[in-house]
């Protein structure tokens, strides 16, 4: 009996899997993207070829590359895949029948600034879908731990993702307690912090101690500062400074309360500039699904 090798509507997720693993080379890293296991996913890319009674795949110990066959299909099917994923995406957000689960890797600052504003409205628009927010402070393969998209600063960003900006730039701030400053010469430039006690920031993701940052008149400066103590959350950087126990480096909206209320005293004001802000990212080779789409577009509006 000869093969049924016709393409038929039930097949379009094996297709899909196939041009996943051909356009990754990975079985690993295009499992983790589809959210199923490896060896459910070798099965399926085996019970396709065994449908069109071809190899599509040349696989070896340490490696994953389409035969020729595969790539002709390959290249056939990219395209028309992002037209139904495309045309799918569009029917399901035209009908509020948006569903899943959305998964984001964010920091705390992240989820304050730019998720929770959105989070009523996202609920009270796709009540079948689901938002999962996990906070990480350290820089997370959003792939392979299958989260949908994260949120970080633009600078820390990989070449290879998708950036949506997420907010307006953003600006540090340098502040202290009046009680750490009564009997302290205030700081005229940033080389004078070197004399006080800094609050610093180990970025997890680095493993390393932040350097402060710092423009004026076209001077920049990046200085690493010695000091008691060392926090990864910044919340309790901002605390210790209320606490009178340093100088914190801080984002400047999250202690604009504190200033006009007297708790804190900004320093070195002109020193400090606006950067880009916050920025939702994914690889740019994932298809967007209907649950982020929609998340994507209460952002931009």
């Amino acid at each position: 009996m000869q093969s049924d090798k016709t393409i038929s509507k039930g097949n379009l997720d094996d297709l899909s899997a196939f041009a996943t693993v051909a356009r990754i080379c990975s079985f690993t890293r295009a499992a983790a993207e589809l959210k199923m296991s490896t060896s459910m996913l070798s099965y399926t890319i085996k019970r396709l070829e065994a449908r069109l009674g071809m190899s599509l795949l040349q696989r070896t110990s340490r490696s994953v590359a389409p035969t020729e066959a595969g790539e002709k299909l390959l290249l056939a099917l990219l395209p028309a895949l992002d037209t139904i994923e495309g045309t799918l995406n569009e029917l399901a957000l035209a009908e509020k029948h948006v569903t899943g689960t959305l998964r984001l890797n964010v920091t705390r600052q992240a989820y304050n600034n730019v998720i929770r504003p959105l989070t009523g409205k996202f609920c009270a628009m796709y009540p079948q879908a689901t938002l999962e927010v996990i906070i990480d402070y350290g820089f997370s393969d959003i792939v392979a731990e299958r989260f949908d998209a994260g949120i970080r600063l633009g600078e820390k960003l990989q070449q290879d993702m998708v950036a949506i900006p997420a907010g307006p730039p953003l600006c540090m701030a340098v502040v202290a307690s009046p009680g750490y400053l009564k009997d302290r010469p205030l700081p005229a430039t940033p080389e004078d912090l070197k004399t006080h006690k800094c609050i610093n920031y180990r970025m997890i993701s680095a493993n390393n101690i932040y350097s402060w940052e710092f423009s004026k008149e076209g001077r920049d400066l990046r200085i690493a500062l010695n000091g008691p103590l060392t926090f990864n959350d910044p919340d309790l950087m901002l605390q210790a400074a209320l606490d009178g126990l340093g100088i914190a480096y801080v984002l400047d909206h999250e202690v604009k309360d504190h200033i006009a209320a007297g708790r804190l005293i900004r320093l070195l004001e002109d020193w400090t500039t606006h950067f880009p802000g916050f920025f939702l990212y994914y690889p740019s080779r994932r298809r967007v699904s209907p649950v982020l789409s929609s998340f994507i577009s209460l952002l931009k509006g």
